[in-house]
């Protein structure tokens, strides 16, 4: 094929595996999802920097991959919903989470956590994905607020 017929693209390799969930089977509520997301955060730097999560589940709500989509600064960090939707496309999964720490330890959602949270959702649905949860953690362990306990998404 010449060169001028490729285009870019995003690339994932799809290698089935057993994600190391800690004897989790399926995440269905918040406290195995927080139970997976917590460990995945730099413990040097949770309440530093705000890092954005994303994990892609398949039908059972089984964990196939996760992606640490973005780290960004004190108070915000940048959440690519093309990206997102993209990458679930690429690995053929059936639902997602998503998280982000409040470096700040206030668990409240902002209104900005809430307008992207809604505007993924919007995208998800095109393709027929679940938004599982959104949780949003802090530096202190066990400490989390979830959208979906407070009826958010």
């Amino acid at each position: 094929m010449k060169k001028e017929h490729f285009v870019a693209e995003i690339q994932l390799k799809y290698i089935p595996t057993d994600i190391k969930r800690r004897d989790l089977g399926s995440i269905r509520k918040s406290p195995e999802a927080y139970d997976f997301l917590y460990p995945l955060y730099d413990q040097d730097t949770i309440g530093l920097t705000e890092v954005f999560i994303v994990v892609f589940l398949n039908r059972a709500s089984r964990v196939i991959g996760y992606n640490i989509h973005s780290i960004g600064g004190i108070t915000g960090t940048v959440v690519d919903i093309k990206l997102i939707v993209a990458t679930a496309l690429k690995c053929a999964c059936s639902s997602i989470l998503i998280s982000h720490n409040h470096p700040s330890g206030n668990l409240e959602p902002s209104k900005n956590d809430k307008f992207q949270t809604n505007q993924l959702i919007k995208a998800l649905e095109v393709f027929n994905f679940e938004l599982l949860d959104h949780i949003i953690v802090s530096s202190a362990n066990g400490e989390y607020y979830s959208f979906k306990d407070e009826c958010i998404c």
